[in-house]
């Protein structure tokens, strides 16, 4: 495999069209991490130069480094960006906020992602099979489904094997593909099939559109609060957990 790209930090703001003094002040505003250092010189790797690229989009939308830094923090969590808007210029909308950031979504090289699966057989295979990452290129992959990894970092970093977690996240591709489909044959059971036996005018199609809107929304609410019920239940349940928890 070919070996990571490096940029020394005045190569980086070359490539990312800003300047050294640009960079160094993100890194003190905590907005850019450190580079990895090697002797006295310290290397910036694809996520830092995506991550620069960020900060300048950002900025031209007119939101200052303190906001860029709650912004990045916070869709780094998978929070909710209409939870940290109040640190923003009120005159930037949400909707382009959220586009910037998710145009330049965070990058790791092959090696560096190959490694953090390093104990899960088929690691890097698996979690692009998995829809986690997607590659740009023959060095290069960024996260496809950002709120999944943040989940299953949380998963690990309680305790959870990695291969463990891989091989529940499969069962639940399959399991949730399922119930799509369920939802999606209802869809044209129901919905699909009155239009398709009226006049099919503008306030039909409409009608259509907005039913096809809901089942979009709906199934994953009602799917997300049943797994939630169950779940609770089922711990709830567990007269060897509720002994544990009682000891404790």
């Amino acid at each position: 495999m070919a070996a990571a790209v490096e940029y020394t930090i005045d190569e980086l703001a070359r490539e990312a069209g800003t300047t050294v003094r640009s960079v160094r002040v993100y890194h003190e505003r905590g907005v850019l991490p450190p580079p990895q250092v090697k002797g006295r010189t310290g290397f910036y790797g694809p996520e830092h130069l995506n991550r620069v690229r960020t900060i300048s989009r950002l900025l031209d939308r007119g939101i200052k480094l303190n906001g860029i830094r709650e912004l990045l923090d916070a869709w780094g969590r998978g929070d909710d960006l209409g939870d940290i808007l109040g640190v923003i210029d009120p005159d930037v909308a949400k909707s382009e906020v959220a586009e910037t950031i998710s145009e330049a979504a965070e990058t790791i090289t092959a090696t560096e992602l190959a490694e953090r699966y390093r104990e899960v057989p088929n690691g890097l295979s698996r979690v692009v099979a998995a829809g986690l990452y997607e590659p740009v290129d023959a060095e290069t992959y960024r996260m496809a489904d950002r709120r999944l990894v943040r989940i299953i970092d949380k998963l690990v970093a309680a305790g959870v094997p990695a291969a463990e977690v891989l091989d529940e996240l499969e069962k639940l591709r399959a399991d949730t593909d399922r119930i799509a489909r369920r939802f999606v044959d209802l869809f044209r059971r129901t919905a699909f099939a009155a239009f398709q036996r009226s006049d099919r005018d503008r306030a039909d199609r409409n009608e259509l559109a907005n039913r096809l809107q809901s089942t979009k929304t709906m199934s994953g609410e009602a799917t997300a609060e049943l797994v939630t019920l169950f779940v609770a239940r089922y711990l709830d349940q567990d007269a060897e957990l509720a002994e544990a928890l009682l000891q404790a």
